[in-house]
């Protein structure tokens, strides 16, 4: 019937509702931090403990604090002195750096944020491009960038970089994927590469300087004893970082090798860098390694500690790769193996791929070590973020603001720690690493 009225739903009246105490914010109350007697003293504790550090800290580090000045005479609270941060900004960001010359620094900064963001883009579609750029092209335009002086380029070497970026693109090219003669040109490339080593190398030996080389003068050379602060810290720290990956995952697959040599050298490699103190390898890299060079043959002082720093690291890494090694199961070599797959094709298409996924938490807390050591570079005389802060607090006109320095200096490192992990969640969560 079109006019009859729908019967009214009546609910049961054994139906049971959550009570209000269970649910909304009164409900994870009561659940996280009230669940029992001894939860709720440990959460009151926990209060009266933020209670007496965070007023205070906020009083000085804000309320009182003094923030305009530039000398230590404005400095008249009794709270934190920010002038002495203002005037020794620059110093702790670039070191001893020419102030002119600074914008070399901020130019390679601003390539490297430009294109680190191009990779965050989730569609951008030649991200490959961009790792090559990163990992290839980027070191060279920073090298020059912030060092300076002359850039030597051999015509020849020039003319095989291009002739491999334009194979590739060929290569890449839909449209010549299937032609025959493009594996002939692959197999080209080492002969090309190997012609280019022998020239420059013949020619620096027999005539003096490399043949059809073309020097452009860039801009004044700054030497690296003039760096320090910020910039030394994120160099030493990425230098460390991307060398020790590559290494680690090399010295982790020979540990794991089935030949003997290969296998004890890797175990030998890593248990002595391991065995050793950090800054005990920059000890050694600063002042003995110059001794066992040939006379007239020394390394700058950084570029040792690179060398120092990366190996260190990589030793680490090695054991952390070797971990996700161990976790892949056995199926999947064998898989590898039944559809014709030699080692090297398994380990870089099925094995490594698993493994460094199931060990992204070890990989970055790692990067997140090495980047708070690169504090021990002082010992060897270069000031990093932290050493340059100590060197400000011990300036005459500054004594007794090293509070100040340290609160900016580890509010820095824990920027970037911070930084790096939640970037490590973020590539787990898109690789679906957790269970």
């Amino acid at each position: 019937m079109a006019g009859r009225a729908q019967p009214v739903q009546q609910e049961h009246p054994l139906a049971l509702r959550p009570s209000a105490a269970t649910v909304g914010v009164v409900g994870w109350l009561r659940q996280k931090l009230f669940s029992s007697p001894l939860n709720a003293a440990l959460t009151f504790l926990a209060l009266y403990i933020l209670y007496l550090v965070i007023p205070p800290l906020v009083r000085w580090a804000f309320i009182d604090a003094d923030w305009v000045g530039s000398t230590r005479e404005a400095c008249r609270r009794e709270g934190a002195c920010w002038v002495f941060i203002r005037v020794w900004f620059e110093r702790l960001m670039y070191g001893l750096y020419p102030r002119e010359e600074i914008w070399r620094i901020n130019a390679g900064y601003g390539l490297l944020v430009g294109a680190g963001a191009l990779l965050v883009v989730p569609r951008f579609p030649w991200k490959h491009w961009v790792g090559v750029f990163l990992l290839v092209v980027y070191p060279v335009i920073a090298f020059y960038l912030f060092v300076g002086g002359s850039l030597t380029v051999s015509l020849v070497t020039l003319a095989v970089i291009l002739a491999l970026i334009g194979g590739t693109a060929v290569r890449l090219a839909p449209a010549f994927r299937d032609r025959a003669w493009i594996a002939g040109w692959r197999r080209a490339y080492p002969v090309f590469a190997l012609g280019a080593l022998a020239w420059l190398a013949l020619g620096e030996r027999l005539l003096g300087s490399a043949p059809l080389t073309v020097s452009v003068h860039l801009w004044p050379m700054v030497e690296t004893r003039l760096w320090g602060g910020l910039f030394l810290t994120l160099v030493i720290a990425a230098v460390g970082i991307v060398g020790s990956l590559p290494l680690g995952i090399l010295l982790a697959l020979g540990r794991r090798s089935e030949l003997p040599v290969v296998r004890g050298i890797c175990v030998a490699f890593i248990e002595v860098w391991r065995g050793v103190p950090l800054i005990t390898v920059l000890f050694m890299a600063s002042n003995m390694f110059p001794l066992f060079m040939p006379e007239g043959v020394n390394f700058d002082k950084l570029l040792r500690a690179l060398l120092g720093v990366t190996i260190f690291a990589s030793a680490y890494m090695a054991e952390v790769v070797r971990g996700g090694l161990q976790a892949i199961p056995k199926g999947q070599y064998e898989a590898a193996e039944a559809l014709g797959l030699g080692y090297w094709r398994t380990m870089g298409l099925v094995v490594l791929p698993q493994a460094l996924k199931i060990v992204i938490p070890g990989i970055v807390n790692n990067f997140i070590g090495l980047f708070k050591d690169t504090t021990l570079v002082l010992i060897i005389g270069l000031f990093d973020f932290l050493g340059m802060a100590q060197a400000a607090a011990s300036n005459a006109n500054w004594l007794g603001f090293a509070i100040e320095g340290y609160v900016f200096t580890g509010f820095g490192f824990w920027l970037f720690c911070f930084g790096m992990s939640r970037y490590s969640q973020h590539l787990e969560r898109a690789l679906h690493t957790g269970r």
